[in-house]
């Protein structure tokens, strides 16, 4: 392993972890490993070595670009906005309960978590009092676009005047107070995530923010949340819900 140097020490502690228990299973010792100290020039060493034959990477683009180019075997987890659908035949109190224990895994970190919500009109405000009860802040519209500006950074292209956003790396993978308390919203520790109810063109939904927030919007029919579903998870094929 090389990890991202901002998780070094949980790393260090979960290979050791693994290590303990695979030992216990008859493994051989230390199975998995991973370098002291992680950079750039350490992740290069290892790509580089002919005595390494295959290359996961799972992050940003350009970690995931450099590892498909490497000439060797490889397999990339790339750029995911995974969607999920909420129809009215759904156990709402339980959807919503697993939407926000998926969303709010370690802190929505992960590429294959809940990032954005497809609900039926008729069950919405019930999936949505279901979030409040498992540790969701409800944020008005304008409290919303107010924490957008905060979570992602904007981007004008000189050249052409294209805007893009790229997230606040400050924010990114951080408890929902922490991240609350950038805009004046002051709660404890039991507020696990910060939900909206947002239009389909709000940055909540078209951007993958990697932390416990979550944009929801009401769809009349399954055909609607198909169609926004797929085109909120911009043709990236990597998950759904």
């Amino acid at each position: 392993f090389s990890p991202h140097p901002r998780a070094k020490n949980v790393t260090i502690f979960l290979i050791k972890a693994l290590n303990r228990a695979l030992a216990e299973a008859g493994a051989p010792a230390n199975l998995i490993v991973t370098v002291a100290e992680p950079s750039i020039e350490n992740t290069n060493a290892m790509m580089k070595n002919p005595k390494v034959r295959m290359l996961v990477a799972t992050g940003g683009p350009s970690i995931v670009r450099t590892v498909l180019s490497s000439g060797k075997k490889a397999i990339g987890a790339g750029a995911g906005n995974p969607p999920v659908i909420v129809d009215d035949t759904a156990d709402i109190e339980k959807a919503a309960k697993d939407i926000i224990d998926g969303c709010t895994f370690d802190n929505n970190l992960p590429c294959i978590a809940e990032k954005e919500v497809f609900v039926f009109n008729n069950v919405a405000d019930r999936l949505i009092a279901g979030m409040q009860k498992n540790g969701c802040i409800l944020l008005t519209r304008e409290q919303a676009d107010k924490l957008a500006e905060v979570v992602l950074n904007k981007k004008v292209n000189e050249k052409t005047g294209k805007v893009s956003y790229v997230v606040n790396r400050d924010c990114v993978g951080r408890d929902a107070r922490v991240i609350l308390a950038k805009i004046g919203i002051h709660v404890g520790p039991e507020i696990r995530c910060a939900i909206a109810e947002v239009p389909f063109e709000h940055l909540f939904v078209q951007e993958e923010l990697m932390m416990p927030i979550l944009g929801i919007v009401r769809v009349k029919d399954i055909d609607e949340a198909i169609t926004l579903a797929c085109k909120a998870e911009h043709g990236n094929r990597h998950t759904a819900h």
